[in-house]
């Protein structure tokens, strides 16, 4: 089954699901969830696939992985979506359109406090300079931090 009949078939039993009265509130919503984690797996999948294909890992056709992100995005859009779609296109136009993406993501909020999204762009960043610090502040977790700070020691 592709891609694009999985989708379109979620897509219409989300539809159903929906227009049908019959169902408990706790039954719909049971219903819709499981739907939402199939698309999104739909389209995570094959981006997996992707990288699990190419031989040698640098081929990997991040083209075609930012199209399946664009995919998921109009699917079931979201923060997280956005950001690793903005990492793809980082791998496939160079780092400086990635770092345009990402604080583009940033500047609308809603991963202004997501440390990952800040360990992305300092990734670019370590690439063309050394930006760990906002990561390592956002950061709570010891093993993230220990990783980010010997990061900053290494480029010192």
């Amino acid at each position: 089954m592709t891609l694009t009949s999985t989708v379109t078939r979620l897509q219409s039993a989300r539809s159903i699901a929906a227009a049908t009265s019959s169902l408990n509130s706790s039954a719909l919503f049971n219903a819709h969830s499981i739907l939402t984690i199939s698309i999104s797996r739909a389209a995570i999948c094959p981006a997996a696939a992707v990288h699990a294909e190419a031989e040698p890992p640098a081929a990997t056709d991040w083209r075609q992985i930012v199209a399946l992100y664009d995919r998921l995005e109009r699917i079931q859009p979201s923060p997280v979506v956005q950001l690793n779609r903005v990492m793809a296109i980082a791998m496939c136009e160079g780092r400086e359109a990635g770092l345009a993406h990402i604080d583009a993501v940033l500047e609308h909020g809603e991963l202004a406090n997501y440390y990952l999204a800040h360990s992305a762009r300092a990734d670019m960043y370590r690439r063309l300079g050394p930006f760990y610090e906002k990561a390592l502040a956002l950061s709570q977790q010891e093993p993230e931090r220990q990783f980010l700070q010997e990061m900053i020691r290494r480029l010192k």
